[in-house]
């Protein structure tokens, strides 16, 4: 009986368990999140996060290429998490158009205060140090905020049919102009460590639009 051919070596680290490294990634990704939408991409360190995750330091090459990769993976993860709670809040049919972006409001200002108003918009921060930025992290920016202008603008048109808005509304353009505004009531919470920026806002932004504040 003819030995079973040698199998060629395999060169390189032995292949890893695919759902530890996916698990390690999202760690990863999370940790990330959070102190990016403290301090922003610039003056967070790679070893700070790794150190919070519990990885060790040559390893974050296993995840990502580099800090720059990371940082569009975390735009990418922030942009599909807030998307989805756009679209728990605006997709609600039991609620009324604007009451659905009321609840919105209401669930990212309790968002904030749950951390004292120390954490913003991961995409709003990084907007503010685009100009350090690798140049993809722009219009990935970008891209984020035009799918929740889209999602929202979808909502206003709702409130168009039911009665809520005039039928005149200008729902892409209102919609844009809403997180104009959310950045920057975002922006103001974080500095004065409250949610009053956000409740003029939002009572402003109602007001002016159409709808009862």
């Amino acid at each position: 009986m003819q030995a079973p051919a040698p199998q060629p070596r395999r060169r390189g680290r032995p292949p890893r368990d695919a759902a530890r490294l996916d698990q390690a990634r999202q760690a990863l990704l999370r940790a990330g999140v959070a102190m990016l939408t403290e301090r922003g991409f610039t003056p967070v360190g790679i070893e700070e996060i790794l150190t919070r995750v519990g990885v060790p330091k040559g390893s974050f090459y296993h995840y990502f290429g580099s800090k720059a990769e990371f940082g569009l993976a975390l735009i990418d993860s922030y942009a599909a998490y807030f998307a989805a709670k756009l679209d728990r809040w605006f997709l609600d049919d039991a609620l009324p158009p604007l009451d659905r972006l009321r609840g919105f409001i209401g669930d990212a200002r309790a968002g904030m205060e749950k951390y004292d108003f120390a954490r913003g918009c991961l995409v709003g921060n990084l907007g503010q140090e685009v100009a350090a930025l690798p140049a993809p992290f722009r219009a990935r920016l970008i891209d984020a905020l035009r799918d929740w202008e889209t999602r929202t603008a979808a909502c206003f048109r709702a409130a168009v049919d039911s009665g809520d808005l005039p039928s005149d509304t200008d729902c892409d353009q209102l919609a844009r102009a809403f997180w104009i505004g959310w950045e920057g009531a975002v922006l103001r919470a974080k500095l004065d460590r409250n949610g009053s920026a956000l409740d003029i806002y939002a009572q402003h932004f109602l007001r002016s639009a159409g709808g009862s504040a």
